[in-house]
């Protein structure tokens, strides 16, 4: 039987960040009959994209299926990680020695970026430069931490050391974990806040922006493009697409390349301050390393808990997924387990085979796509790099536009093997446990 004391009584399935900046509902301006860009997707990628068009002078629209914002960046955990996930990937470590260091360094100056980024435009989104957290969920993923804690500290700039499981409640009150990694090159920061400052700031420096306005297709018309929406038509010189997770069946290329996943977040009601200073001493972001990870922070206001993760591989009822994040939350701290359940919801990020960003364009169509759930501060960077390349008609020297986009034979862009791939992260995060 379904256990509904979790949830208070004014529980909401929408995103907790939507109480302070819900995304705005669309304005039914008429499209503009030719820009020189044309962006698809209104999120951190597709907004950086135009703020940094528009500062340059180039006229550019930025058009989206909903409301502007409205999708994984006003849902995430507003965990801003840089490149610290990319620093400990294997991935990165099968690169030469000269190739890793220049794309580690570029992924986790990514954190630096957001910060100049909303000073220098006035966003005011909660931005906290707290550190990160990373808790290990066994010793050989602890073991896995320490061999990179030295290249994180040099690399970020900022510290970085180990905490081993004897002293971990200097930075989580659970005995749940084996200890883990602290990056203080890292923070939180309010999504949603965020997403509409830089909407502002693009809108300002001369952006258009529209919501409630569906891409349906493409097509070129002699050097440019043409682009048909559900709101009309629009000539462009040039396509941007930023639909990441999003990105559907009118770009069948770029959908095969992009594995959309569902990851979902709760929030708690007001806690007691004696009781989120034991749980969250130091108020860091935090992740552990599991497959199946969660990830979890407090409220900018140090008053709720806020607690990701992938509990499922599609949409479900708010309600059981609220009940399945609400047992492995209570698993790492007991004491929230009468604590209520105020709002539930979910969004889409997107992974990709070998699991790096990509950068880039492809018959002429640029994008940046794949921030494999961390989007935060990679997606408003790349958004900036495809701004960049645009600008200057050559191609990005980014490194994530290094590696090539590929895909698996027969994908077709329906993650159908998630199940079966969720139950096998399961069963490895089992036995890594079980191996200490």
């Amino acid at each position: 039987m379904a256990d509904d004391s979790i949830f208070a009584a004014d529980f909401r399935s929408a995103p907790y960040w939507w109480e302070a900046a819900a995304p705005e509902p669309p304005v039914p301006d008429p499209l503009p009959g030719q820009v020189d860009v044309c962006i698809i997707g209104g999120g951190y990628t597709g907004l950086n994209c135009a703020l940094e068009l528009a500062r340059n002078g180039v006229r550019c629209l930025v058009i989206d299926e909903n409301r502007i914002g409205w999708g994984a960046s006003s849902r995430n955990g507003g965990l801003i990680t840089g490149g610290l996930k990319i620093a400990n990937s294997p991935q990165a470590a099968q690169l030469p020695d000269e190739d890793r260091e220049r794309l580690v360094a570029e992924a986790i100056g990514t954190f630096r970026f957001v910060c100049d980024l909303t000073s220098r435009e006035g966003i005011d989104c909660d931005l906290a430069p707290v550190g990160r957290f990373t808790c290990a969920w066994s010793k050989s993923h602890y073991d896995k931490l320490a061999a990179s804690v030295e290249s994180v500290a040099r690399l970020t700039g900022a510290g970085a050391w180990m905490v081993p499981p004897e002293r971990q409640h200097e930075e989580i009150g659970s005995n749940h974990y084996r200890g883990g990694q602290v990056a203080e090159g890292a923070g939180t920061l309010h999504p949603a806040k965020y997403v509409r400052g830089l909407a502002r700031a693009a809108t300002q420096a001369g952006a258009r922006l529209v919501g409630a306005c569906k891409m349906t297709s493409m097509r070129r018309e002699g050097s440019g493009w043409i682009v048909s929406t559900t709101r009309g038509e629009v000539s462009a010189a040039n396509v941007m697409l930023a639909t990441n997770a999003y990105t559907g069946p009118e770009t069948p290329w770029f959908r095969r390349r992009l594995v959309p996943v569902a990851s979902f977040m709760i929030a708690t009601e007001e806690l007691p301050e004696d009781l989120v200073r034991k749980i969250a001493p130091k108020a860091r972001a935090k992740a552990d390393t599991r497959r199946v990870l969660s990830y979890f922070r407090l409220s900018p206001d140090h008053r709720r808990v806020l607690w990701g993760g992938r509990v499922g591989t599609q949409d479900m009822d708010p309600r059981e997924s609220a009940r399945r994040l609400h047992r492995v939350m209570t698993q790492v701290w007991p004491e929230l387990a009468k604590a209520k359940v105020t709002h539930s919801w979910n969004g889409n990020v997107a992974f990709t085979f070998d699991f790096l960003p990509h950068l880039g364009a492809h018959d002429g169509v640029h994008y940046a796509l794949g921030c494999q759930g961390n989007g935060v501060a990679m997606q408003s960077w790349l958004g900036f790099q495809a701004a960049r390349a645009m600008i200057s008609a050559q191609p990005s020297d980014s490194m994530f536009a290094r590696f090539p986009f590929t895909t698996k034979p027969l994908y077709s862009g329906d993650p159908w093997m998630l199940p079966a791939v969720l139950a096998w992260y399961h069963l490895r995060d089992w036995i890594d446990r079980t191996r200490g």
